[in-house]
């Protein structure tokens, strides 16, 4: 039975570019993968925050829309992300965040402790100390803030609240071969073929509000295949469910299939390959503007557009 492995990444929506870049690789230490466009709107960036080498699984990407309106966190939308830190990392991050004044909640969840904290644009975002971050794929950053033992070692889990839960179950479970292995408190937790690349965490609740795209919210999460038979594979599984994915689209880094579930939350199959360094070498990952090929003959316009970002650590560009 084909089965998507995990979390390939999560996508969400930012407010200053400038402002997320210094807050996700300046406070919480990743490394600025690719610095490229929206695809579907290349007046915006499309920035991709991972660990070292970009592994599937460690990255979360953001659109940012300076001017766009707050969003609200509800049913048909992730409304949690988690990233994995070792266990020993607890008691520094706490002190880190509190350091730069920020709020956090600690919670325990599927005996696994927690520090819940937002991000500077509403986005609602957890620590997970996790004995997971031993058998993960994940390369430290040198050049972070962050020391290579306590480093975010990539996505734990997302959390996603439905009002009725059973189409996006079925769809996560008997579709997409994401099997249920713990439940607690309300929230069922279901794991892909390789469990330590994220888990799906989905809860029922009736009397929830719905949520409202905007900033601090997440766009859509995208769950890791090996390859684009996998992801076709799926696709038809899909179709035959009665849902109505995307034509396979051609992202560059990796192939992309998007369905968009009754409850409103967009999945993305996202495969393994290429990845970051098909288009740049690993030692200037998001040092520069990347463009797919096809947008390369708007260059300087798009260019003349974005704004300038300052990325808050020191580059192998030569001067």
């Amino acid at each position: 039975m084909t089965r998507v492995a995990g979390i390939h990444h999560v996508t969400a929506i930012a407010g200053d570019p400038q402002e997320n870049l210094d807050f996700y690789a300046g406070l919480l230490g990743l490394r600025l993968v690719k610095r490229s466009v929206n695809q579907d709107d290349p007046t915006t960036y499309h920035l991709f925050y991972a660990d070292k080498e970009g592994h599937p699984g460690t990255d979360i990407t953001f659109f940012p829309w300076p001017d766009g309106r707050r969003g609200r966190t509800g049913t048909g939308q992730v409304t949690e992300v988690h990233f994995a830190i070792p266990p020993q990392a607890l008691d520094a991050w706490r002190q880190r965040l509190n350091d730069h004044d920020i709020h956090t909640d600690e919670t325990t969840r599927f005996s696994e402790h927690r520090l819940r904290f937002r991000d500077p644009h509403g986005l609602h975002l957890a620590l997970v100390a996790t004995d997971t971050t031993n058998e993960r794929a994940f390369t430290p950053w040198e050049k972070t803030p962050i020391p290579e033992e306590h480093q975010i070692h990539g996505l734990h889990a997302v959390r996603i609240l439905q009002r009725d839960a059973t189409p996006i179950q079925t769809l996560s479970r008997d579709i997409l071969g994401m099997e249920p292995i713990d439940t607690d408190q309300g929230w069922t937790r279901y794991a892909g073929q390789d469990p330590t690349s994220g888990y799906l965490e989905i809860k029922e609740n009736e009397d929830a509000q719905r949520s409202r795209g905007g900033l601090g919210t997440v766009h859509h999460v995208a769950w890791r295949t090996r390859n684009e038979d996998e992801s076709t594979t799926l696709q038809s599984k899909i179709q035959d469910h009665g849902l109505n994915p995307t034509p396979v689209i051609d992202r560059f880094w990796f192939k992309s299939i998007y369905v968009r579930e009754p409850g409103g939350v967009l999945y993305e199959l996202a495969t393994e390959e290429p990845g970051f360094t098909v288009d740049e070498p690993l030692e200037t990952l998001g040092e520069t503007l990347v463009l797919p090929p096809w947008l390369e003959d708007s260059r300087e316009k798009i260019e003349n557009i974005l704004p300038t970002l300052d990325l808050p650590y020191e580059t192998n560009q030569e001067p």
